[in-house]
């Protein structure tokens, strides 16, 4: 399989603060790979390495078998970016952005593409629109229609969908899940989790650091716990007693707890006879399968 990324020990620190710590990687050609953590993982840095704007104190990498800092000016021309303050001009309409770009990246001819990449896009009906009022899903969708104008092979996508309603974002996916068909790469970043289950591969990324790297359905499967999601009340005071008079790791999730545990059987009768002891209402007790937030949780704290 052609690896059109490769990432070995990349490194990139802002003064005293190292963003991304001395990460590798791998992403092959035509998958969706999902770069997954909170504010401040190194995500953005680690994107902006790739695509050339930033330069890596050390490591190597290749992007299309060209050398992050040597072929720079080779990469730009075969990739497509799109950061998370993607700079659209208000003042200029839907098609005028498009042509905009088009003449940045050198394109000629490019009106069938962007007739092409408006109806992909669903944008058609509001190409003379100015693009300072589109709602924030109809930017986004403007923003990739000006980053494909150019047929990049690879697309670097900076939490595309963070800010955008629900509707535009489900959207935004079926956009994505389209071009995997044209064998187009998508390297993404999002805090989401439940985008992570969407991608091919994905490495969660913590201070800077790879916590893990595979695909969904085995990173889940490689958490050797057992989780027992618990419905009670008071939900706030189950959480505190089981935190602070238990060895069980316990992570909240809206009203029900998910209880990380060793043995699924008769660590769930202790639990269940602690809560009762102490005047907590069960109203369910059962084992699931572990979730990405899951793993994520379990291994932020491993490494703490």
């Amino acid at each position: 399989m052609y690896e059109v990324i490769k990432i070995e020990n990349l490194k990139r620190s802002y003064g005293h603060n190292i963003a991304v710590n001395e990460i590798s990687l791998d992403v092959n050609k035509g998958e969706m790979f999902g770069l997954v953590g909170p504010d401040g993982a190194g995500k953005t840095s680690t994107i902006r390495m790739l695509c050339g704007l930033l330069k890596p104190d050390s490591g190597s990498a290749t992007v299309l078998d060209y050398d992050l800092v040597k072929g720079k000016k080779e990469i730009k021309k075969r990739i497509g970016y799109l950061s998370q303050k993607f700079s659209l001009y208000g003042d200029l309409t839907i098609d005028e952005n498009i042509e905009f770009f088009a003449d940045i990246h050198g394109v000629k001819n490019f009106g069938d593409r962007r007739n092409e990449l408006l109806e992909f896009t669903r944008l058609t009906p509001f190409r003379d629109r100015l693009a300072g009022r589109l709602s924030g899903g109809m930017k986004q969708k403007l923003a990739l229609a000006c980053t494909l104008i150019h047929k990049p092979e690879i697309i670097f996508l900076d939490e595309p969908t963070t800010g955008v309603d629900p509707v535009s974002r489900r959207d935004f996916w079926k956009i994505l899940a389209s071009l995997l068909k044209e064998n187009i790469t998508i390297f993404m970043s999002t805090p989401y989790l439940d985008e992570a289950e969407r991608c091919n591969r994905i490495a969660l990324m913590n201070k800077g650091k790879i916590i893990s790297f595979d695909t969904p359905q085995n990173v889940k499967a490689a958490m050797d716990k057992c989780i027992i999601e618990v419905v009670c009340n008071p939900i706030r005071n189950a959480y505190n007693l089981i935190k602070n008079t238990t060895q069980f790791e316990v992570q909240m999730f809206g009203d029900r707890l998910n209880v990380v545990v060793d043995e699924c059987v008769s660590d769930v009768k202790e639990l269940e006879e602690l809560l009762k002891k102490n005047s907590i209402t069960i109203n369910d007790v059962r084992p699931i399968p572990p979730s990405l937030e899951n793993v994520f949780m379990h291994l932020i704290k491993d490494a703490n």
